[in-house]
């Protein structure tokens, strides 16, 4: 007999309570004080609502896995600039890596206990493999999928990859502290049983144990009794994911080299998760060892010997440049920078269009302005990228009157292999084509109104 089940027995749940919560759908703290709202349960519905007249429901699980998604985008796209990132060149690589999160989540999930996702003839049940609203998604298999589908994208964007790993490193950190919350709306993702005052119970964990038992004591060599509360494996690792995502966030800006972030993330999620899942009962195996665990182990060994080596070779060759001091990055952000201006200003000159019109004023001089600057025949923007300096706070120069690219400072061969990486052509192209549109577009507003 275990310490443990020793001290299950001193620490029971009375018999009156077992009923009532095999009997009821809310969610007890037995051990958390005396006679609270915690000790007599209250309702976990994982519906969140349901769209009237129709069938549909949003689930908790998904509301939050789409929260978290969103504020790590908000997250991600305010740090893009400070990394040396293009905001506009990134989008679709991170929409990418979203769906290819999505995709890999789920069938790493699937792979690894397939036979859930049999019929009864042996064929595949690909509408249970496509339901994903219930649950059934794995983290790695979700880390795979974007880091393969955001990557090959980054590639044709000629964006550098391993920064735009720092920047989502975190941002993977506060998706995962949210979406795991969906877990405690599904009752699922905890632990084997514990006397610890935070240890939950609920009918879900009493049914799941009772069918698990035999398997855990057979692969893992673990005794449960489902009557007892259980390990809230959910709250651990959202609690390791916003600790992590304090400590990237802090050291982002005396990061070594490209890329140290990333492996930061990788060694501190696969610590976490290392430990966590050794609490875990819903573990996906590989014969008799946990899938998630071994992952876990080998992530924060190769990210700690990567760490050391690339540190030592910075140290070696006396300094690294980042990319975001880079005049390459530099220059891509200056370009950013100037179609945001146009694009203000260009918003601004058709209000200032329009309100003269709805006044009955005469706006021949606003239209004029704007085509010259924006319409059919207006010079192609360029950038100047000389006169940058080595700190973040560069001023980009750039005008409409007489613009060019003078690559004669992009001296750093190091830094950058391929100049066309740039492709202000391409993208101006792309502007100026908007840009025509739209000033087709305003005539013919032009003529609607008179």
């Amino acid at each position: 007999m275990t310490a443990l089940t020793l001290e299950m027995l001193a620490k029971t749940v009375s018999n009156t309570m077992k009923r009532e919560i095999v009997s009821s759908d809310k969610v007890y703290f037995p051990f958390l004080g005396h006679d609270n709202i915690f000790t007599n349960g209250f309702k976990l519905n994982n519906v969140m609502f349901k769209i009237p007249g129709t069938n549909f429901v949003i689930y908790w699980y998904g509301f939050l896995i789409a929260l978290g998604i969103l504020i790590a985008m908000i997250y991600g796209f305010r740090k893009m600039r400070s990394f040396g990132i293009n905001p506009d060149s990134a989008t679709d690589s991170v929409i990418g890596g979203l769906i290819g999160a999505i995709i890999g989540a789920r069938l790493y999930y699937v792979i690894f206990s397939l036979s859930d996702y049999m019929t009864e003839s042996g064929s595949l049940d690909w509408k249970a493999i496509i339901s994903v609203r219930d649950g059934g998604l794995a983290i790695y298999g979700g880390l795979i999928g974007a880091i393969l589908v955001g990557g090959i994208i980054a590639k044709i964007k000629k964006l550098k990859l391993v920064t735009l790993l720092d920047v989502v490193a975190p941002c993977f950190l506060i998706g995962q502290a949210i979406g795991r919350w969906g877990n405690f709306f599904n009752q699922e993702a905890f632990g084997s049983n514990t006397t610890l005052p935070w240890g939950m119970m609920s009918s879900k964990t009493v049914s799941y144990l009772s069918e698990v038992q035999t398997d855990l004591a057979d692969k893992a060599g673990v005794v449960v009794d489902q009557y007892a509360p259980v390990h809230p494996c959910f709250l651990y690792e959202s609690l390791w994911c916003i600790l992590g995502f304090v400590l990237l966030h802090l050291y982002a800006k005396h990061r070594k080299f490209d890329g140290e972030i990333f492996l930061m993330y990788i060694g501190w999620y696969g610590l976490g998760r290392f430990f966590i899942e050794m609490l875990r009962t819903d573990s996906l195996y590989l014969a008799n060892i946990k899938v998630s665990e071994l992952v876990a182990g080998t992530c924060v060994l190769v990210s700690i010997v990567l760490i050391i080596i690339f540190r030592s070779m910075v140290k070696r060759n006396g300094g690294y440049k980042l990319y975001a001091d880079t005049e390459l990055s530099k220059a891509q952000l200056a370009e950013y920078d100037m179609f945001e201006k146009m694009k203000a200003e260009k918003s601004e000159l058709k209000k200032k269009i329009n309100d003269a019109k709805a006044k009955g004023e005469d706006f021949s001089a606003l239209q004029d302005e704007y085509d010259k600057k924006f319409g059919k025949n207006a010079v192609k923007p360029e950038i100047k990228a000389e006169s940058f300096d080595d700190g973040e706070n560069y001023k980009p120069i750039a005008d409409n009157d007489s613009l060019d690219l003078d690559m004669d400072n992009i001296q750093d061969e190091k830094d950058i292999k391929e100049l066309d990486e740039l492709e202000p052509v391409e993208q101006n192209d792309s502007n100026d084509s908007n840009d025509s549109n739209d000033s087709n577009d305003s005539n013919k507003e032009e003529t609607e109104d008179e």
